[in-house]
């Protein structure tokens, strides 16, 4: 199986790289080609152009910052020339559900098969191979390129076209909203002169506990965040949420709040390339503070 993959940042540099590690045959691409250059270590081909990245590619991965990047690249002439008749494009960028959609149909008017498969995990999860992987589309699609996604982690069929980056939404506001959760429990116990590691240790197993009180938690206690998953993602995603909860003619509350304190934290507060768990910076900041 020969896989192109398109965008090798934060998230995709490691999947190509366990991708090659695993013995497929990978060809890369990169707007910036230095991020790439590491990849040339585990024998993958480095393209200067994604038209030449796709070609005779089985399965096409884009791992894009939103679904404006991807639709670009599905609608470069010179990408739509190379795409093999019934290769398979995987999406595994957060991008809209409608997106995904209409992504679908555009590339099957070529005959190339989609899916949509986001991920969770962050870029500790892209580099060990753990990634949360949810898959949306054709099922007998998912099966003939199943295999390409052992090396990323677990990847689970969840429904229809779009039905992943709906999932992914899904994701997200747990995420952000749990990350709410866990700054503010930080600065109570911070506050009240608690050993906020020894809690997280006491809490290691019960219903308060997760991923992210222990991962996210420990950060903010350590005033580390260097991004794992930068904020301005993490504010698109909640965007992306709110979109999708109007078009359902629901509402969202906890969501629009977390959005909300996001675009604080990313418009006033400098945030923006700092990891997602810096939404403790914009609690710290409401409550007077220093960081």
């Amino acid at each position: 199986m020969k896989i192109a993959f398109l965008g090798t940042g934060l998230m995709g540099g490691p999947m190509a790289k366990n991708l090659a590690v695993s013995g497929f045959h990978i060809s890369a691409w990169n707007r910036t080609p230095s991020k790439a250059a590491f990849l040339k270590e585990f024998e993958v081909d480095i393209k200067i152009s994604a038209a030449e990245a796709v070609k005779n590619a089985d399965v096409i991965i884009s791992m894009l910052s939103d679904g404006d990047a991807s639709h670009e690249m599905q609608n470069d002439e010179k990408i739509r020339g190379n795409l093999s008749p019934n290769c398979t494009w995987i999406e595994m960028g957060s991008i809209k559900p409608d997106e995904a959609r209409a992504h679908s149909v555009n590339l099957n008017d070529l005959n190339v098969n989609y899916l949509d498969a986001p991920v969770s995990g962050g870029t500790k999860g892209a580099e060990n191979g753990s990634l949360a992987i949810m898959v949306g589309g054709d099922s007998t699609v998912f099966a003939k390129v199943e295999d390409a996604f052992e090396p990323l982690g677990r990847a689970v069929f969840v429904g229809p076209t779009g039905s992943g980056q709906l999932a992914k939404l899904a994701n997200q506001a747990i995420v952000a909203i749990t990350i709410g959760a866990v700054a503010e429990a930080t600065l109570l116990l911070e506050e009240g002169g608690a050993d906020a590691g020894a809690v997280r240790d006491a809490l290691l197993g019960g219903f308060a506990d997760s991923t992210i009180l222990q991962q996210h938690g420990k950060r903010m206690s350590e005033r580390n965040f260097e991004p794992g998953g930068p904020s301005r993602l993490q504010l698109k995603d909640l965007r992306n949420i709110l979109a999708e909860a109007k078009a359902l003619k629901i509402d969202l509350p906890f969501s629009l709040s977390a959005h909300d304190r996001y675009t604080r934290l990313v418009k006033s507060l400098a945030g923006s390339e700092l990891d997602h768990s810096a939404l403790f910076i914009e609690l710290l900041d409401i409550n007077g503070r220093k960081t």
